[in-house]
């Protein structure tokens, strides 16, 4: 089986990408959506625009943050087919989370990764 990543949209793609998820809400500033190479926007796993403005990305708040963001996942019924798309996809190629969040340990991509995982 292949692996799962998460990297900022910011950084280069690279060919061990593979198949390249967007799974912030909103579209990156600065980002043109033709030059993103981006294979999918999954706006609809990243979290609800509440719980984003509450965490405003503090560490301080991030193990509450990840425990309100899991139970969002398990309540969302698109979660599953997300889920199920990543490990279908992983059986051919790499996947690859993208996100914008500057801080690389504490974001909703790293979650989202550690409960696709499981």
């Amino acid at each position: 089986m292949n692996k799962l990543f998460c990297k900022r949209i910011y950084e280069t793609s690279a060919e061990t990408d593979g198949f390249r998820i967007l799974v912030d809400r909103l579209w990156t500033r600065g980002i043109k959506k033709e030059k993103a190479e981006v294979d999918l926007w999954a706006k609809e796993i990243a979290p609800s625009n509440e719980l984003r403005k509450w965490f405003s990305h503090d560490p301080e708040k991030y193990d509450e943050f990840k425990e309100l963001y899991i139970k969002e996942l398990k309540s969302n019924p698109k979660s599953q087919k997300f889920k199920d798309l990543c490990t279908q996809k992983l059986q051919d190629l790499n996947v690859t989370l993208l996100y914008a969040a500057k801080n690389e340990k504490f974001n909703h991509a790293v979650v989202l990764k550690e409960w696709l995982d499981e």
